[in-house]
């Protein structure tokens, strides 16, 4: 039986590169600080990794979903040179409130629902229990705890409700990206959510 691979889950806008607001224009696009050296060392511990992004502009009308293309495609030519690969972006493109019928919804991948997590460790054999989540709010630390993963979230000022509840507590919280990156490299043992607490085992 082939080992399930270990992954690093990123949320994008405000996570990966910096928030532009249902930006889909690659010009407008580039890395946070600590991004290429983080993700470098994650590579070497042997992480892979999948961008997780929530993309309300399609359900509102501000872009298409295709456009989300040209995104991938500037991020990678970011990350290439570094010799990164993104092994998956998922998207979700709905929101409740949409404009555009087909994605006006309330569904399952939305974050903090864990289903576009859990729909990438089915795809890519993932072991969650291995695997983290870093984001930039706390809806991010919620899906990426409802998926049975570690959670980081950077707090680097996006949230701004802090709507505390059932998973939203992260496993650890970090003022940057490279921060981040160390917790996880320092602590490679499994956590697991008690009572909405979370301690080593």
């Amino acid at each position: 039986m082939t080992e399930k691979r270990k992954a690093v889950f990123l949320d994008k806008d405000g996570t990966l590169i910096p928030d532009v607001p249902y930006n889909v224009n690659p010009d407008l696009i580039t890395l946070e600080d600590g991004v290429i050296e983080g993700l470098r060392l994650l590579k070497k511990d042997g992480f892979c990794f999948v961008i997780i992004s929530n993309q309300a502009g399609v359900a509102k009308g501000y872009f298409n979903y295709h456009q989300l293309n040209q995104v991938e495609q500037k991020i990678n030519l970011l990350l290439q040179p570094a010799g990164i690969k993104i092994e998956k972006y998922l998207f979700c493109p709905h929101h409740p409130e949409g404009k555009v019928k087909e994605y006006s919804t309330d569904c399952s991948c939305r974050k903090p629902k864990p289903g576009m997590i859990l729909q990438a460790a089915k795809d890519l054999e993932i072991n969650l229990e291995q695997s983290w989540m870093i984001g930039d709010i706390l809806n991010d630390a919620e899906a990426g705890n409802r998926a049975g993963c570690k959670t980081i979230l950077i707090n680097n000022g996006n949230e701004t409700e802090w709507v505390n509840g059932l998973y939203r507590e992260p496993t650890f919280v970090a003022a940057n990206f490279l921060e981040a990156v160390n917790f996880i490299r320092s602590n490679p043992y499994t956590f697991q959510v008690n009572d909405n607490k979370l301690a080593a085992v």
